[in-house]
């Protein structure tokens, strides 16, 4: 309410000044408190030069604006500041986040490219070696030995690669202490060291073994094709042992997993050399599975130092233990090392050194990319023994081999799915449903639209029935 009582008898020059509202209280809206109430003049704010300020003010708490605070209007404050709504600064640092774990994502997944790349080569070259090797010596077990000694150098290879990206100053004594916490609170004692690595370095060993075993009956492309069933028996054996989640798919996999092998031994009859190498293969894949189910039963927690330590360990074990068994062999004259001269060392430095590439291909893919690009490397070794097997050997494959390996591969791929991939399918589908019935929704309303403009422009008029 303006005022001019008493400006006149002052003798002062007539201004206008701004009464304190009296209440608060509107015509037929209650109050908060129940009543009105009176402003005091010392808590309103007070005028500026235009009086907007003033006057928003009032208009703002008139009307009970929620969240509003007295002297915090649109325009300039008393200070000379100029008031502005809060804007969330979030919104900039979600784009940003936003961008960054879509680079993030895209550089894992090429990352995962190339380490498929990477797997797949290695553990074609280390076959194709083997096959080489065994032109001109035919050890397997010494070939087995001597490679597995080559996983000593797994932790000074990680060890290296730590203080290189993360710039730690931990000594390789202070590391090796650190991640030997794996054998327990105490670290690595004799006991322990014997306890925990004897059974998963004599699974390693079979494993190896029996592989090159089957290697010097069949083709490299069979031998790893066969191999590829290890995914099967991993499943089986930590459904029975370790209670994991029943999935109808893969035991669909595991039965054309087996169906594959029957038909690669059925392939040239179920005898002779063929059936021998299926039963090496198979046990090979069998002895495979187990190491990687026990490896999650007792060390399923381990980080990438620990399982470098470990397979390190493994080496050492390997070197101190194992070693009588060559010379075991060669006493009984079941394996003919010869002289040292005599054997094929650049042969066999460049398995060893593949295969140890390969392991850590594996172990250290697992950890910076996803798990299902490693196996996808480790299947693409199929194609890849096949293509050499075909363009060196000129190895003709017959069409029940051919078909045993397509079944192997395809249930290899099943195995791969998620344990949600029917939810995630379903979902899929629904949403490709939802999204056709509003185009359809979309295009009658754009047509009824037509309809009825073509119908105004030739003067009809549409009446509903009731």
């Amino acid at each position: 309410m303006l005022s001019t009582e008493g400006v006149l008898e002052s003798g002062d020059q007539p201004c206008i000044q701004l009464e304190p509202l009296k209440s608060t209280h509107l015509p037929g809206k209650a109050t908060p408190t129940g009543g009105s109430r009176a402003v005091s003049v010392e808590n309103s704010p007070k005028v500026t030069a235009n009086g907007v300020h003033d006057i928003e003010d009032r208009i703002l708490r008139i009307t009970g604006y929620y969240g509003y605070n007295p002297g915090y209007s649109s325009h300039r404050r008393e200070d000379g500041s100029e008031s502005r709504p809060e804007t969330p600064g979030s919104d900039t640092s979600i784009e940003s986040q936003s961008y960054q774990t879509c680079g993030n994502t895209v550089l894992k997944v090429l990352g995962g490219l190339l380490m498929v790349l990477c797997v797949s080569s290695s553990w074609v070259g280390t076959t194709q070696v083997v096959k080489l090797t065994f032109q001109s010596f035919s050890c397997p077990f010494f070939i087995s030995w001597f490679s597995s000694n080559w996983n000593i150098f797994f932790f000074p290879i990680y060890y290296s690669g730590h203080v290189f990206t993360t710039g730690e100053k931990q000594t390789p004594i202070q590391k090796f202490r650190e991640c030997s916490k794996l054998f327990g609170e105490d670290g690595m004692t004799l006991k322990l060291f014997v306890k925990r690595t004897a059974p998963f370095s004599i699974l390693w060993t079979l494993t190896n073994y029996l592989y090159l075993l089957a290697l010097k009956k069949l083709t490299a492309t069979d031998v790893s094709a066969l191999y590829c069933c290890h995914k099967a028996f991993v499943f089986l054996l930590s459904w029975i042992v370790l209670k994991d989640r029943f999935m109808g798919v893969r035991i669909v996999a595991a039965i054309m997993a087996i169906t594959g092998i029957v038909m690669m031994a059925y392939a040239d009859g179920f005898h002779g050399d063929s059936f021998v190498g299926v039963a090496l293969a198979v046990g090979s894949a069998s002895t495979s599975a187990l190491y990687k189910v026990l490896f999650k039963m007792f060390l399923g927690s381990a980080n990438l130092g620990e399982v470098a330590h470990f397979i390190s360990t493994m080496g050492f074990f390997n070197l101190i233990f194992i070693s009588c068994v060559p010379l075991i062999l060669y006493f009984t004259r079941v394996e003919h090392l010869g002289s040292l001269s005599s054997l094929p060392w650049g042969y066999l430095f460049g398995l060893a050194g593949l295969w140890l590439v390969f392991n850590i291909l594996v172990h250290v893919g697992v950890v910076l990319t996803y798990p299902i690009l490693i196996s996808i490397g480790t299947l693409l070794s199929v194609p890849g023994n096949a293509a050499v097997d075909v363009l060196k050997h000129e190895v003709i494959f017959s069409v029940v081999r051919l078909a045993a390996t397509c079944i192997i591969c395809l249930g290899f791929l099943l195995l791969l799915l998620p344990e949600e991939w029917d939810s995630v399918t379903l979902r899929f589908f629904a949403n490709i449903a939802d999204k056709k019935s509003e185009e359809h929704g979309e295009e009658l309303t754009e047509s009824s639209g037509q309809t009825r403009s073509r119908s105004r422009a030739n003067g009809t008029v549409s009446i509903p029935l009731a």
